[in-house]
């Protein structure tokens, strides 16, 4: 089975894959308030696109892929692309990332083209404050989507909440007890400098340690091994049937173990979330290229994949400062979660 190994000797098997840049969702970290320019239509990667740089991926080595935005459902026929990358040989481990609002209508008809699993993005359990952080979502409609999408069978079922200080770092705790009655993932993790609000801001960033001091007041954790981990520091409280997360991309670099690469919406590769490097595959792949020429591309990205982000923290006493190179922030749903 190849292999694909970075200059740092990282395995890179893993590729999220943007299929569009659009949401039915407005969340203040990720998006602006008003004024977004979406990308042309004509410009997003179509499904077989998408399809031919999967299936060139795993012949280079790549397991897992994951389905991000913007929201991937708002996408048509998006069960179609989830049954296409999933017929790929290689690819053993499909999921996708959603805001859940469209769940309860495409959950069952998800598991049947063969995804094998979701992550929903849900910051808030209280109907007003998620409403305001989605500018306008609607959290009885997500929490059905989740049961849909548990009664499917897409597990493990991972809950991601960010949490911003003086927003809603008053319900970490109220999301960790999620776990205590059912299997879920509750994973939180650190607010980065995304947006284009001036949303981010030191004085509004909550790093993992204090998160997980919060969590342990409700009793104390144990450490928990996962087969497919990622970035995350798993554990559980004792007896309960799910676990709790904590991704640190600020204050605990994971950077050492990273094994991704991004491919954004419209056709970019990006080897790291936190760099402006990209490499663009749309040419190539609109230019009749052989696959070999996607391949090379491919295996550029991966050479150019810096060893670690330069995003510090100065100081890790709550509310303090995060030393940023200057520029440095992005829209999230331009490059994909």
């Amino acid at each position: 089975m190849n292999s694909l190994k970075d200059n740092y000797q990282r395995t890179i098997d893993y590729l999220r894959i943007s299929i569009t840049d659009r949401c039915n969702l407005r969340c203040i970290y990720c998006m602006p308030s008003e004024g977004v320019i979406p990308i042309e239509h004509k410009e997003i990667l179509r499904f077989e696109e998408i399809v031919r740089i999967a299936k060139i991926a795993s012949g280079i080595g790549v397991r897992k892929i994951r389905i991000t935005g913007g929201e991937p459902l708002v996408r048509k026929n998006v069960t179609y692309l989830i049954k296409e990358i999933k017929s790929i040989e290689g690819i053993e481990d499909l999921s996708l990332t959603t805001n859940g609002v469209l769940l309860l209508k495409y959950a069952e008809e998800l598991a049947e083209a063969g995804l094998d699993r979701i992550n929903i993005s849900l910051d808030s359990c209280r109907p007003e404050r998620y409403k305001e952080i989605t500018r306008g979502g609607d959290i009885s409609v997500v929490m059905s989507g989740i049961a849909a999408a548990e009664m499917a069978g897409l597990k493990p079922i991972k809950v991601n909440m960010v949490p911003i200080r003086d927003f809603n770092d008053n319900e970490i705790a109220d999301l960790a007890r999620i776990t205590l009655k059912t299997p879920y993932q509750v994973r939180f993790i650190e607010f980065m400098p995304f947006g284009t609000d001036n949303i981010w801001g030191p004085e509004k960033y909550i790093p993992a340690d204090e998160i997980k001091s919060i969590v342990e007041s409700i009793g104390p954790l144990v450490p928990v091994t996962l087969r497919k981990s990622g970035p995350a520091r798993y554990f559980k409280f004792d007896g309960a049937p799910g676990v709790i997360g904590f991704i640190s991309p600020i204050s605990h670099h994971f950077c050492n173990d990273c094994n991704r690469l991004r491919l954004t919406a419209d056709g970019k590769i990006r080897p790291c979330l936190f760099s402006e490097t990209e490499i663009d595959l749309k040419p190539a792949l609109r230019g009749g290229v052989p696959d070999r020429e996607i391949e090379r591309l491919i295996r550029l990205s991966i050479e150019v994949k810096p060893e670690g982000h330069n995003i510090r923290v100065q100081n890790l006493t709550p509310g303090t400062g995060i030393k940023l190179r200057e520029g440095c922030r992005w829209q999230m749903s331009k490059i994909g979660g």
